[in-house]
């Protein structure tokens, strides 16, 4: 259920009174818990565990009006089959009109699924995502931007698929994971200007100019912007007037859970300007997914009221063997950080890491946050070149190399001054990332 503050009236006092009978409900579900050694045991003895329940709730309250959001639970990676299935849950917080963040909501999905290749089972498919992630956000980016409009979204996008979870972010927008023994992780990164040096450096480098807004007499207010355009991100979708070094391309983890499963909270900007993650994880434990919501949304209003769209989804990845996910009290991180994360590359070998990432609760399995196109798509993107024929890796167009760029081809380089070795791309998606790394004058379309 999405709460409109403008068309259905929330009481405060209702919310607490389901929350109260809530908690009393779900300390009478709780099963048995099971002693931690066993599930150490199962782990590392590679028992076979069932594909876990996804359960989520939304809640939402409209300011402005530029708050949208996705849930998709029942995707297939083969369609008609079920055994494929996975989930998609995503925000999109619109600025400067709604336009941009509509046809995100519309269009992101399916070209992020494009870039997959067709036929890949599910490790093979799993592996390609983060890569098919920054694909499709850059061709939403570019047809967006082919319409003319001024208008520019943040995006939080979440792909799970078992117990695997996959995250691509730009802009502001945040998601977090809550997992047993009480650990809350951050995965995503914030791209504001204000607060991310790497961002304001790469912006001035790439033509951008950032400062405050300047007032009558000099005065400098507010936070920093990008110049022309004075936004306050430095990534997001759209945004054709701002200049092309704020870009599309999003910070992607990937991380794996433990069988104990864990709760993420997807939320816009208007949750995370008032309450910290641990503060948001640790408010609704204990509550099923949609009251935790509901929570979370509640708890973000009462220090500064109604300022922006808020908007909060909770996604929990439960056991299938557990009715709800089980609240434990929050714990030191430091003393158990070093039994509860492993960290390992998509491609490592290394049986020590992954036989202690095999009992953790969270499970490091790929991130990246690069702006640089070249090395978010990888020297390995799959062509066919049996036909003569390439498909650009962006906007998975059909062409001749000639009209495109190919491996190892020509005089391109990238700012670390390496020949272009990434997949073939059309002239389109070609000068968009030239655009995007600052090696031509961007000329944004401006609607008068």
């Amino acid at each position: 259920m999405v709460i409109s503050a403008r068309s259905e009236q929330w009481s405060f006092g209702n919310v607490d009174t389901l929350i109260n009978m809530s908690r009393t409900e779900v300390s009478r579900m709780k099963p048995p818990l099971v002693p931690f050694a066993t599930l150490i045991g199962r782990e590392l003895r590679n028992e076979k565990v069932e594909k876990p329940f996804v359960k989520f709730g939304q809640a939402a309250l409209a300011k402005k009006g530029e708050d949208y959001f996705l849930i998709k639970p029942d995707c297939e990676r083969v369609p008609g089959n079920p055994a494929t299935s996975f989930s998609v849950f995503a925000i999109f917080d619109g600025h400067n009109g709604i336009s941009a963040a509509i046809f995100a909501k519309e269009n992101l999905l399916a070209n992020i699924l494009s870039a997959i290749p067709q036929g890949a089972n599910r490790e093979e498919w799993l592996q390609a995502l983060p890569r098919a992630l920054v694909a499709g956000f850059v061709k939403t980016d570019i047809e967006f931007q082919q319409k003319g409009e001024t208008s520019g979204t943040t995006v939080t996008f979440v792909v799970i698929d078992g117990w695997t979870v996959t995250v691509a972010s730009v802009g502001d927008s945040r998601c977090i994971l809550d997992t047993q023994g009480g650990i809350v992780s951050l995965l995503t990164v914030d791209h504001r200007l204000e607060e991310n040096v790497e961002e304001r450096e790469r912006v001035t480098a790439s033509g951008g100019e950032v400062g405050r807004l300047n007032v009558f007499g000099g005065n400098e207010v507010g936070p920093l912007r990008c110049w022309p355009g004075g936004l306050c991100l430095s990534r997001s979708i759209g945004d054709t007037d701002v200049g092309e070094f704020i870009v599309p391309i999003p910070h992607v983890k990937q991380v794996k859970l433990s069988n104990a499963g864990g709760r993420l909270i997807i939320a816009s900007d208007g949750i995370w300007d008032t309450l910290s993650s641990d503060v948001a994880a640790k408010s609704c434990r204990g509550l099923p997914a949609d009251l935790a919501a509901k929570l979370v949304v509640k708890e973000a209003l009462r220090s500064r009221g109604l300022k922006d769209d808020t908007t909060c989804l909770v996604v929990d990845i439960i056991p299938s063997d557990m009715p709800v996910l089980p609240s434990t009290p929050m714990k030191k991180q430091n003393v158990l950080s070093s039994l509860f994360f492993g960290k390992r590359t998509l491609n490592s070998t290394n049986k020590t890491t992954s036989k202690l990432s095999a009992v953790g609760v969270v499970e490091e399995l790929f991130e990246e946050g690069s702006a640089i196109l070249a090395e978010r798509l990888g020297k390995d993107f799959p062509m066919d070149t049996s036909s003569g024929i390439f498909k650009c890796a962006v906007c998975q167009v059909d062409q001749p190399p000639a009209e495109g760029l190919t491996l190892n081809s020509g005089p391109f380089f990238s700012p670390a001054s390496k020949p272009w070795e990434g997949p073939f791309l059309c002239t389109n998606c070609r000068k968009k990332k030239d655009a995007m790394e600052g090696k031509r004058t961007s000329k944004p379309t401006v609607i008068t």
